[in-house]
């Protein structure tokens, strides 16, 4: 359904909720109750008077009629979707408290950028600028979160720092980064599964078309996992999203989604050795705030040692009333973007080299380098010289000796 289809459709009552930014999902049910969920508030129950089943139903059969199918009983469910909305009908004869439908709305524009992402606290200005670094770096990552945590939002940022010169090729069963829309003088080419072409199918083709960077809206399925194994294990570079209830949980996570008898320690060496990050999001209503809060609460590396037994290193954490503490990168991720050309030393120090800050943390309490050092106040980084020295928010910092 193409988005001049989408202009003739008459969406009344709907067009104010549809019209505001801060809403991203309206749900209307129940003979007339309507819940949005917007960006500041999070979940809420909204009322519109005159907007009923009646309006429902008749908004229904436009959409069927435009796109040349039918809504009843027989063909109980209807989708659409165009650039920026996404409509999900369920008919009354299976949704038995009445006509239901769910309107996202996808919009082709990047919501982020690091100043909003600082001044709402989403997480400090160094973790900002390393995750930018390993993109930069060709780092592949995966984001977890809830439904409606932003963890498409933040890939999409996340891909907003790739080179301009890097071919990208996103992979969906429903219309959501919207890249090419966003950044139409690069060499950017979406694709769409469907019920004639399979995730395996569409990454067959991708290969070939030589992209660096492959993007998968949401890994859910067993396909979808295969598919990631093969991106990653092929040379590409991906970004892609999963739902996991921590970062440090992608990997078994993506191995409960199997279907086959593959071996575990197999599959997971192979996980822990291509991707080297992931990043959770979580969102929750702050009373701090006072509005619907996202933040990224963990950021891990993922590696294997050199005894081949699958690793996870904690970069950056932070638990709920307390101040986020932050871990050196290991060796491995550090090499990795050497590799690359990438440096990050100078994002954890003044201009110092990472094997200084032991020194730099003893002072502070006291100890030796070759003692163990408990937690302490992290120094105040230096994330741009050229812009001067910036505060950051009040961290806990690690050394190596006390890597969780």
């Amino acid at each position: 359904m193409n988005d001049s289809i989408f202009d003739k459709l008459d969406f009344g009552l709907f067009k104010p909720l549809i019209d505001d930014d801060d809403i991203t999902d309206i749900s209307y049910c129940n003979h007339g109750q309507i819940w949005v969920r917007s960006l500041t508030e999070g979940s809420k129950r909204v009322e519109i008077d005159g907007l009923n089943d009646a309006f429902v139903e008749k908004l229904a059969f436009q959409c069927s009629n435009v796109m040349g199918t039918t809504f009843n009983n027989a063909k109980p469910f209807l989708d659409a979707e165009s650039t920026e909305l996404r409509l999900n009908f369920v008919h009354e004869s299976i949704a038995t408290n009445g006509i239901a439908v769910v309107i996202r709305k996808t919009p082709a524009k990047i919501r982020l950028n690091k100043e909003k992402l600082i001044s709402e606290d989403y997480f400090t200005a160094n973790i900002h600028d390393i995750l930018m670094k390993c993109v930069e770096g060709h780092c592949n990552i995966m984001v977890s979160g809830e439904t409606g945590s932003g963890k498409t939002e933040f890939v999409k940022y996340l891909a907003s720092h790739t080179k301009e010169n890097e071919k990208i090729i996103t992979i969906e069963d429903t219309l959501e980064l919207h890249l090419d829309k966003i950044f139409p003088h690069r060499d950017i080419v979406a694709m769409k599964t469907n019920n004639v072409a399979s995730y395996s199918e569409v990454l067959v083709t991708c290969m070939r078309q030589n992209p660096k960077w492959i993007l998968l809206s949401e890994v859910r399925s067993a396909e979808a996992v295969t598919a990631v194994r093969n991106s990653i294990s092929s040379g590409h570079n991906i970004l892609s999203t999963i739902h996991a209830d921590k970062a440090s949980a992608i990997p078994y996570r993506m191995y409960s989604l199997l279907e086959s008898d593959i071996d575990v320690d197999q599959f997971l060496n192979t996980i822990y050795r291509y991707i080297q990050l992931g990043v959770h999001i979580k969102a929750y209503y702050s009373k701090e705030y006072g509005k619907f809060h996202r933040e990224v609460d963990e950021v891990v590396e993922f590696y294997v040692d050199d005894d081949n037994k699958p690793q996870t290193h904690i970069l950056y954490q932070k638990t709920f009333g307390k101040a986020p503490v932050q871990n050196m990168p290991s060796d491995y991720l550090r090499e990795y973007l050497e590799n690359q050309n990438i440096f990050i030393d100078n994002l954890f120090t003044k201009g110092d080299s990472m094997s200084s800050i032991d020194n730099e943390v003893s002072k502070v309490v006291n100890t030796s380098p070759n003692e163990q050092v408990s937690v302490v106040e992290s120094p105040i980084f230096n994330n741009n010289t050229n812009q001067g020295e910036q505060t950051l928010p009040k961290a806990s910092f690690f050394t190596d000796t006390d890597i969780v």
